[in-house]
């Protein structure tokens, strides 16, 4: 169809498998396809977030992000009004000429678009699914999300701390009450299983990290709401400093993209026994590494919430943080107004 436009729009909280059969049915029939999304308050996933999602899986749609876009929703004649003028006004004189939707408002925005009414599935019997069904229960509906949407719906948890502060222990056990995923440790495994008189090259160093958010990837899927990962590449970076006294350019990436890659920052303190294992250096090390830890994260301007007492003690504190913490949200809001109990 020579010069044929097409126009599709929604909230996309979250976008999923049926509205990609409204996209795909769309690229498969037009020249262009704008992609209108609206601001919304039925989830906490911002309006850029979700136009990312959609760029990421179509690079060739353009996209409207309808920050200002009216709120109402309905089939009487005011709404119907409101969202027409909305939309003529966010198209500036664009021509469309084929209006896509599952919806009941194909019928009157087609109209006010002069543009022709494709309606897409609006039975709900291809792909039966809705936005509200997902937002109430992700992990079951997950086949009906892409990854890089369904990632966006868990939180992800990075417990640091020096040597034996208890980080694994905290990590499996909560994985096993939330019935979600547990990132071991890369590096240490690595470590073992490449070290020679206990030293790694600074070019090992570089194959650790990426190798860890490869495996932490790959478990994303199968995650309930939170991924709890052992360490990060900020604590491989801070062995390699240890080691060379440098990081590699690709570890260093890493670990400068830490702050954005994880949502919450728990640190284990070093109040509970050392474990003084072969592979360890001693308690006084623990000391001095928790202390280098403590100061890149303030470097980082990472915030952090730190973990003290037993395990038991522990994971209270970090269910008081996840019952009230949102992704997407402000951590500095929530610590604000639940304080950390510690012993």
């Amino acid at each position: 169809m020579g010069g044929s436009v097409g126009l599709t729009l929604g909230k996309f909280a979250p976008f999923h498998k049926g509205h990609q059969l409204v996209v795909e049915t769309a690229l498969a029939e037009v020249d262009q396809l704008f992609v209108m999304i609206y601001d919304t308050d039925v989830c906490d996933i911002p309006l850029p977030v979700r136009a990312a999602w959609i760029k990421h899986l179509y690079p060739s749609v353009t996209i409207i992000e309808a920050w200002d876009g009216p709120s109402g929703y309905g089939d009487d004649e005011r709404t119907k009004t409101e969202q027409e003028d909305y939309i003529l006004q966010r198209l500036d004189g664009q021509p469309i000429s084929h209006f896509y939707s599952s919806e009941f408002y194909g019928d009157h925005v087609s109209k006010a678009l002069n543009a022709i009414d494709r309606r897409v599935n609006e039975a709900r019997d291809v792909v039966p699914i809705s936005g509200t069904a997902i937002r109430n229960n992700p992990f079951a509906n997950r086949h009906y999300l892409e990854d890089v949407v369904y990632r966006d719906f868990i939180t992800r948890a990075c417990f640091l701390g020096a040597p034996s502060t208890g980080k694994s222990t905290i990590s499996k056990a909560l994985a096993k009450r939330y019935h979600s995923q547990y990132m071991p440790e890369y590096g240490a495994q690595y470590w073992l299983d490449n070290h020679i008189d206990r030293r790694l090259s600074l070019n090992q160093f570089e194959e650790i990290a990426p190798e860890h958010l490869r495996r932490e990837e790959a478990l994303v899927s199968e995650c309930r709401d939170y991924l709890f990962c052992d360490t990060c590449a900020l604590t491989t970076y801070h062995f390699a400093k240890d080691y060379h006294g440098q990081a590699g350019p690709i570890l260093t990436a890493c670990a400068q993209q830490a702050q954005q890659r994880y949502d919450l920052f728990f640190l284990c303190e070093t109040d509970i026994p050392y474990d003084d294992s072969w592979d360890r250096s001693g308690d006084q090390k623990r000391q001095w590494f928790q202390r280098l830890i403590v100061a890149d994260l303030n470097e980082r301007k990472i915030p952090f919430i730190r973990l003290y007492g037993s395990l038991d003690q522990r994971m209270k504190t970090v269910d008081r943080i996840l019952k009230s913490y949102r992704k997407f949200s402000n951590l500095l809001d929530i610590l604000a107004t639940r304080p950390d109990q510690q012993p």
